[in-house]
């Protein structure tokens, strides 16, 4: 075999990984990785032998759908902000910087949505007026069900005083 063309086999091989290793390198199980697979989350290739081979940039993909699920970012919004990622080779920052922009707004409103509920939580949640029909400090005569069900102060809504 030419040297180039063993350099580039390599290379090649440095840049590919088992389902197991992948597992050891994110802490994920193999089955885990398995559904996400199924999801359409990372897309291995196969060897001759069938097996799947990662990329090692679908380390950076499968930490990314971790960090997203415990932000309580469902599958479907994790596929679709990775769909836009390059198949084949390593996303770089620019590709990661336009998930980030997606992904931006909604952050944004779930803090704002935990900072209520923890700015909350003592006074109004911990009362026992679930309900709030009785809070005349944040929800005077119940005005808050106008908006819906729920805990409507928590989830941002205010009367007009």
């Amino acid at each position: 075999m030419p040297e180039s063309v063993a350099a580039s086999v390599a290379a090649l091989a440095n840049q590919v990984m088992s389902i197991g290793d992948l597992a050891e390198r994110t802490g994920l199980s193999v089955s885990a990785i398995r559904f996400y697979e199924t999801k359409g989350l990372v897309t291995p290739a196969r060897n001759a032998g069938g097996q799947r081979r990662y990329l090692r940039s679908d380390i950076r993909r499968l930490s990314f759908v971790l960090v997203a699920q415990q932000l309580g970012f469902s599958i479907e919004d994790i596929r679709a902000a990775l769909a836009s990622l390059p198949q084949g080779r390593t996303p770089t920052q620019k590709d990661w910087e336009k998930i980030s922009r997606t992904f931006h707004n909604q952050l944004e409103d779930r803090i704002q949505r935990m900072t209520r509920l923890r700015d909350y939580l003592d006074g109004c949640i911990g009362c026992g007026c679930l309900s709030l029909k009785k809070c005349q400090l944040v929800n005077p005569a119940d005005g808050l069900k106008k908006f819906g069900p729920g805990p409507r102060s928590v989830l941002g809504d205010r009367l007009r005083r």
